[in-house]
C-alpha cells in the first residue's frame, strides 16, 4: 500500500510560463512558481482549539522584521489548513518544495487578472445587438428590471460591473519538476494570477494519481 504523504500548503510567486520536453519528446507548457520560505507556525488540536489544523507561516524575499517581545521573526503571511492528523507536524520546522514529488498532482489557488469596469459583452460574453446603423441596440444588455412587479432588479442579474480579481482554484495540475536549491515548483499548464502575483499551492484534494 502506498504511504500517504502529509498535507502541505505553500505560497509562491508566479514567475511566468515556459515550455519543456518530457521523456517522450512532447513539448509541455509549464508555469514556474518561486515558493516563499515556509515554516510551521502553529499546530492546533481538538483539545486546545476545538478543531485540528496546521498554520503555515510565510516569509517574503525582503522579510526582515523581528518581534522585539518574542525575539522571533514576523511572518509576512499566515495560512491555515484543516488536517485530521497533526502528529507529523512540529512547530518551527521548515517546509520545502521537496514535499511535492515529480508527477504528483496539486491544486493551485489564485486571483484572476482585474480588468476594471466592463460591459456585458466582455464581462459575461453577451453577443450584443445588430451592428447596423439604425438598430440603436449594439453593446447593451437589454432590459434588466420590471415595473410594478417586483419593482426591482433580481439578484444575480448579469449586468455591467467590475470584471476579474476573483479567487479561482484549478485542480489536479501535474508537478513536472522541482528545483530545491532555488525553491522552484514547475507545474504543467496555466492557472489564474498575474506575473509576480502570489498563488497558493496545496496537495490535490481530488487526486488523479490513482487513476494514472
Amino acid at each position: 500500500m502506498k504511504e500517504k504523504k502529509r498535507d502541505i500548503l505553500m505560497i509562491g510567486k508566479k514567475a511566468g510560463m515556459t515550455q519543456l520536453y518530457n521523456a517522450t519528446g512532447v513539448l509541455v507548457p509549464v508555469t514556474v512558481v518561486e515558493m516563499c520560505r515556509t515554516v510551521i507556525a502553529n499546530v492546533k488540536t481538538v483539545d486546545s482549539s476545538g478543531y485540528s489544523a496546521v498554520r503555515f507561516g510565510f516569509f517574503g524575499k525582503k522579510s526582515g522584521k523581528v518581534d522585539r517581545k518574542k525575539e522571533l521573526p514576523v511572518f509576512d503571511m499566515l495560512k491555515e489548513l484543516r488536517i485530521d492528523d497533526v502528529d507529523p507536524y512540529e512547530i518551527g520546522t521548515s517546509v520545502s518544495v521537496e514535499e511535492f514529488a515529480k508527477g504528483e498532482f496539486v491544486d493551485v489557488i489564485g486571483k484572476t487578472k482585474g480588468k476594471g469596469f466592463q460591459g456585458v459583452m466582455k464581462r459575461h460574453g453577451f453577443s450584443g445587438g445588430p451592428a447596423s446603423h439604425g438598430s440603436m441596440f449594439h453593446r447593451r444588455g437589454g432590459s434588466y428590471g420590471q415595473r410594478q412587479w417586483p419593482g426591482h432588479v433580481f439578484k444575480g442579474r448579469k449586468m455591467p460591473g467590475h470584471a476579474g480579481n476573483e479567487r479561482r482554484t484549478v485542480q489536479n495540475l501535474e508537478v513536472v519538476d522541482t528545483n530545491v536549491e532555488k525553491q522552484l515548483l514547475i507545474i504543467k499548464g496555466s492557472f489564474p494570477g498575474t506575473k509576480d502575483g502570489y498563488i497558493v499551492v496545496r496537495r490535490a484534494k481530488k487526486s488523479l494519481e490513482e487513476k494514472k
